[in-house]
């Protein structure tokens, strides 16, 4: 039976995109505009300082750090702290981008939910666009109903996708050109909303749920392998830890997206010890 959640870090406006890298977790704090490093309970490092709402964070193989902005700016970070705009994906569209994910080739998948949420905009179609190692932009995956948390098999040939709206996750082949194909339903997750995603080494995905303040750990298919239960909506999550057995979660109270920004900070990051460990 999965232990209750432990609080690991407390104070965070609207944490997103937690990532283990380099034997530390990684969180962006959106309301914030803070990329941090966690130290312990008791303190966080500010790593970045971030200007625009969204903003997702992932590694390139060779250990570059890059940063997608709402604004379309793709950066990556210098070893001295310094950024430069490695790509722009705003002549694609002008709604904000959301998520990151970088393959073991170089090639980062950024997905855009196809409206303004924060504007209120009604909602619209979504898509995946590919930014290559060579830094060259173009639009891939169509037609998805709120792309939100990503991931990648750790054989580069599957890019799995979280579809908050659509109640499911998604599938598609990554071809040797980076291009995205054969898409399918990985999983219907019925009346769930996923939001971020991981992947655990025997091939199953834990997805974060806002509305039902859970994170479920899901076999191809849609089987239900494991419920995390939390008392606030779950964002995201990651696994890590020293043998990568600890599930990270970040999570928060959700009033709305008018609440954004003006609510009392309920952000935490929560662990719990599971069964199967990362990739």
């Amino acid at each position: 039976m999965t232990a209750s959640p432990k609080v690991v870090f407390d104070g965070l406006r609207m944490g997103e995109s937690p990532r283990w890298h380099d034997g530390r977790l990684w969180v962006c704090d959106w309301v914030a505009g803070e990329v941090l490093m966690l130290q312990s309970a008791d303190g966080a490092e500010t790593v970045l300082t971030m200007d625009t709402f969204p903003f997702s964070i992932d590694w390139t193989p060779d250990g570059r750090m890059l940063v997608i902005g709402g604004d379309g700016r793709l950066l990556e970070m210098a070893a001295d702290g310094s950024t430069s705009e490695l790509a722009s994906l705003s002549s694609i569209t002008s709604h904000p981008w959301n998520e990151i994910e970088v393959d073991g080739r170089g090639n980062a998948f950024v997905n855009c939910i196809g409206y303004d949420m924060m504007s209120g905009e009604d909602p619209g179609r979504g898509f995946v666009a590919v930014v290559g190692a060579d830094a060259t932009v173009r639009r891939e995956a169509e037609d998805l109903q709120f792309p939100n948390g990503m991931v990648v098999t750790p054989d580069n040939s599957t890019l799995i996708v979280a579809e908050s709206h659509g109640g499911c996750l998604t599938a598609f082949d990554i071809g040797v050109d980076a291009g995205l194909s054969n898409r399918r339903t990985w999983a219907d997750l019925g009346n769930a909303a996923p939001d971020g995603i991981c992947l655990d080494v025997e091939g199953a995905v834990w997805f974060a749920d806002v509305p039902n303040r859970s994170c479920t750990r899901v076999a191809a298919g849609g089987d239900v392998l494991q419920v995390v239960e939390v008392d606030r909506g779950c964002f995201s999550c990651a696994l890590g830890g020293p043998d990568g057995s600890t599930l990270f979660i970040v999570a928060a109270e959700w009033a709305g997206t008018e609440a954004v920004g003006s609510a009392e900070p309920s952000g935490q990051v929560l662990s719990v010890e599971v069964e199967v460990p990362s990739p």
